[in-house]
């Protein structure tokens, strides 16, 4: 779902390949290991919480690297994964199980191992993470905060994003997965702003999309497409736990529209937040602005 070139700022980008203090750990999963990027709290870890950080779409636990020093520095612990099927975590052969459902068991039964010896955990997922994460909520996942980061209440809407994907679902029958980059690529190079990256971070982008099983890519992509409004169910189901919620979005957001997000967190009796000049990718496009938007409200919830 990103488009990591939407947004250079000449004199600084923030990325992927962004440097961090996190050591690359594999943590147990139902279908193998859950790689993720770790970073311990700084100072005696007193909060004992754990901020962990789910991607969407053709990402991975590398979108939060501008993130991790950041919180880490703040006290929090940081662990960015790769949800099954991206970048270094397999997965299973079944598209049926990328969908929300199945991935939010899986993200569920993570949390209750780091939440064994009493840490908290907060919660954050990014846009197809978003959806992820509440149904992580939906299977008991004992967490003590929620963080939607553009994500939306349903289905992507219609549009660039949904376009792309029902094309993509096509050229993957057709012609797999390099055949799907191939395609992909020729679509950048009509971005004159791809040009101007660093071919480091171009890289990246092509390995890491050419490590996708195509069941991924497609049950992923089939669960942007059919998701459905389950906003009153996770209002309930925040309420029944007493647990706090942020929605948190660029106002210039091409997936989920500022205005639907905005809808969301009223249903869900949740914090909002609009960072400006940001479309749908707060952690590499402004990710100072989105921590100081995360910080205070994270204390808060630990403190209330």
């Amino acid at each position: 779902m990103a488009k990591p070139w939407s947004r250079c700022d000449s004199s600084l980008v923030y990325s992927q390949i962004s440097p961090h203090r996190a050591q690359r750990v594999d943590l147990p999963g139902r279908y193998g290991v859950i790689a993720a990027l770790r970073a311990p709290a700084v100072g005696d870890d007193a909060l004992r919480t754990t901020a962990l950080l789910v991607p969407g779409y053709t990402g991975s636990k590398e979108d939060f690297a501008p993130m991790i020093d950041p919180i880490s520095d703040a006290g929090f612990e940081v662990l960015a994964i790769d949800l099954p099927g991206q970048q270094d975590s397999p997965g299973p052969d079944d598209e049926a199980l990328y969908r929300p459902g199945p991935l939010g068991s899986v993200l569920a039964e993570l949390i209750g191992k780091i939440a064994a010896d009493g840490r908290k955990v907060l919660l954050l997922g990014h846009s197809y993470g978003g959806l992820v994460a509440r149904a992580a909520v939906f299977a008991g996942a004992p967490i003590a905060g929620l963080t939607l980061m553009s994500s939306g209440p349903s289905e992507l809407p219609a549009g660039e994003r949904r376009t792309v994907l029902e094309v993509g679902e096509h050229v993957l029958a057709e012609q797999g997965v390099e055949g799907t980059q191939k395609l992909n690529e020729l679509r950048s190079s009509q971005n004159p702003a791809w040009a101007a990256l660093p071919q480091e971070l171009k890289d990246f982008y092509r390995n890491r999309f050419l490590r996708s099983p195509a069941a991924a890519l497609l049950g992923m992509g089939n669960g942007l497409r059919y998701e459905p409004d389950q906003v009153a169910k996770l209002a309930r189901a925040l309420r029944s736990t007493g647990t706090p919620a942020l929605v948190v979005c660029g106002d210039a957001d091409d997936a989920w529209s500022p205005a639907a997000q905005r809808d969301m967190a009223e249903r869900l009796d949740a914090d909002f937040a609009v960072l400006p000049g940001v479309m749908h990718s707060p952690n590499t496009e402004a990710p100072h602005e989105l921590i100081a938007t995360l910080l205070p409200t994270w204390r808060a919830w630990l403190t209330s």
